[in-house]
């Protein structure tokens, strides 16, 4: 086990090096550079001042040689400044990256808290009407966009009733009762998006190892249905779901960037939208950085996941 978790964390080096490129190279495409847009809202057009701003700015040297110098400062740990701001990333990173963060696993808690129970329950209750009805709701989640659901619950309700989610965000150790109230409406809509997938996985391997043969030994012992679907067939029927869960990580964080616009969630996606619009190059180089690095860490720790569910797999 310790040379598996080595050789994964020696693999997060060259895939972290590969993301860096394709983010830094990317964002360069985006028609529209951060020195025309400076000069614009300046009303300034020379060839001389552009000229000044990219040499203030460091862009003036050659892509690949701005690569190796940012690459190299990352390595110390120094994430650059806001081109527009002249602030750290590293800093802005600290403020909004614990928000963005305390927003995804509160919507992964209310996914597997609604995914798992009812993927069960719609699996022992094959065809019947609670199937059919669970089976439809997974549908209609799959259907409906997240920042849809959000759109609605912050119009009809201020409308109908009088009443809006709230959008003061309070630090969680500030006053936790305020911080929920106001995490939890775009917690649970994300949260019921990412369920749908998580549901009808749930649902599939369960009836897949409910027709094993040791399920039909459990039963002809006379176990009670209960112990064996939760000691004998669950665990077993979730290492294709914990897969899942981790490939959902990264529409944890792309779902929570327009959440976190719709609801005013001070996180990482409104930093990230704001960077790109600005053509903010180190803040947006920075942000996909980071999620690349906790995708891959959330990667590995679904890999071991996999041991603690199936002894097997730890050979």
């Amino acid at each position: 086990m310790q040379a598996f978790i080595l050789r994964r964390l020696l693999a997060v080096i060259p895939t972290l090096l590969f993301t860096s490129v394709i983010v830094f190279a990317s964002i360069r495409l985006i028609p529209g550079d951060v020195v025309d847009l400076m000069l614009a809202q300046n009303d300034i057009s020379t060839g001389t001042d552009r000229a000044v701003l990219e040499a203030a700015l460091g862009l003036d040297k050659p892509i690949y040689e701005q690569y190796f110098v940012w690459i190299l400062n990352i390595t110390q740990g120094d994430f650059g400044y806001s081109l527009w701001q002249n602030t750290s990333v590293a800093e802005q990173l600290s403020l909004t990256l614990p928000i963005t963060f305390e927003l995804g696993l509160l919507a992964l808690i209310v996914a597997l808290t609604v995914a798992i129970p009812i993927g069960i329950y719609s699996a022992m209750k094959q065809d019947t009407v609670g199937d059919y009805v669970t089976r439809s709701f997974s549908l209609l989640m799959l259907a409906i966009p997240s920042f849809w659901l959000g759109t609605l619950v912050m119009v009809f309700p201020s409308v109908w009733w009088r009443w809006a989610p709230p959008l003061q965000y309070t630090p969680f150790f500030e006053d936790p009762i305020g911080n929920l109230m106001h995490m939890m409406v775009p917690a649970v809509l994300l949260g019921l998006s990412l369920s749908a997938v998580t549901m009808r996985m749930t649902r599939t391997m369960m009836l897949e190892v409910l027709r094993q043969d040791y399920i039909r030994t459990a039963r002809a012992k006379g176990l009670k249905e209960n112990l064996i679907v939760f000691r004998h067939a669950l665990r077993n029927c979730l290492i294709p779901v914990v897969t899942l869960i981790g490939l959902q990580a990264p529409l944890l964080i792309g779902g929570a960037v327009i959440l976190e616009q719709i609801f005013v969630v001070p996180g990482m996606g409104l930093m990230l939208l704001e960077a790109v619009f600005q053509r903010d190059y180190p803040v947006v180089t920075g942000v996909f950085l980071v999620v690349g690095l906790s995708i891959l860490v959330i990667n590995l720790v679904v890999d071991l996941t996999y041991g603690f569910l199936d002894p097997k797999v730890r050979h």
